[in-house]
């Protein structure tokens, strides 16, 4: 049985007749638990089984435009995921220059996370075709929300490959994940394979599936929609769909409070003082300075 999870859309609500009334649309999916309106943030909290894209076609259904903005457990737990260190120059309060050895700690959410599917195809203009949204709801439980838009009728097979190369499309993304410990163990099924989406006349396809794997075991590997499920693949197959699974919002990661602290590297100063700069050869310091330092607190 699949566990009620969390998911967290922008809407735009003026009143709360808006919200009585997106709710009732939500409340005639299957699996809905609850949901709650925040007319201040503008965003809406529903909590239950239904997938993702079914709650923002309801939701688009009553006139407004949804945007999903984290979905997951309440309770998201964090893994640290690389640090970056720096020797910066700051100018505290616009004031004397000083030297600091800045060291920020990135964390990511382990609970959600994404892959934006694409053709490469050299003869198809727009390459975006589909979108899979996982979300890890019990320690080896991931519920998948696949979304297809644009490719030839049929069946088609979702697997996540053992590479996350995609320079070649799905050529170059190796195996099945753990199809050789399939083989040795004489499993059913590997846990790579996803399962299958049956796309309409219209190019249209959408399925929900769950998988007894956990999303950090995802993360940086790649994901292929395609008829053949093995392979072998070809780059220019405008029906083969491939992207890399990237840690995505947790429920709660994107409501916090942005904290900007504007930092002037000065390139020519630490340069001046033989200090290690971190932008040469970059432009523009704000841009970095807004890159590294808007975090959560």
């Amino acid at each position: 049985m699949i566990e009620p999870f969390q998911a967290i859309f922008s809407v735009p609500l003026s009143c709360e007749a808006c919200i009585e009334d997106v709710s009732k649309s939500l409340h005639a999916l299957d699996g809905i638990k609850s949901v709650q309106g925040n007319l201040k943030d503008q965003i809406l909290v529903v909590e239950g089984t239904a997938a993702p894209s079914a709650i923002v076609s309801a939701i688009q259904n009553t006139g407004r435009d949804a945007i999903l903005r984290g979905c997951g457990t309440s309770n998201s737990q964090f893994l640290p995921l690389f640090l970056i260190s720096l020797h910066i120059c700051i100018i505290p309060n616009f004031g004397e220059i000083t030297a600091h050895h800045l060291s920020l700690y990135i964390f990511v959410g382990q609970d959600a996370s994404v892959c934006i599917l694409e053709t490469h195809a050299s003869t198809v203009k727009t390459s975006i075709r589909g979108l899979a949204r996982m979300v890890q709801v019990a320690p080896k439980l991931t519920l998948v929300d696949l979304t297809i838009n644009g490719l030839d009728p049929g069946n088609y097979w979702a697997t996540v490959r053992e590479k996350g190369d995609i320079s070649q499309g799905a050529a170059s993304t190796g195996n099945i994940w753990e199809s050789l410990k399939q083989n040795l163990e004489g499993s059913e099924s590997s846990r790579g394979v996803f399962g299958q989406v049956e796309v309409d006349s219209n190019g249209k396809g959408n399925v929900f599936l769950d998988r007894p794997v956990a999303v950090w075991e995802l993360i940086g590997r790649s994901m292929v929609v395609s008829a053949s499920k093995e392979g072998p693949f070809r780059k220019e197959d405008p029906n083969t769909l491939v992207g890399v699974i990237a840690r995505s919002a947790g429920i709660w990661d994107n409501n916090k409070m942005n904290v900007w602290v504007w930092i002037l590297i000065l390139d020519e100063w630490c340069r001046r003082n033989q200090a290690v700069s971190p932008v040469k050869g970059l432009k523009g310091f704000r841009e970095l300075g807004e890159m590294m330092i808007q975090m959560a607190v």
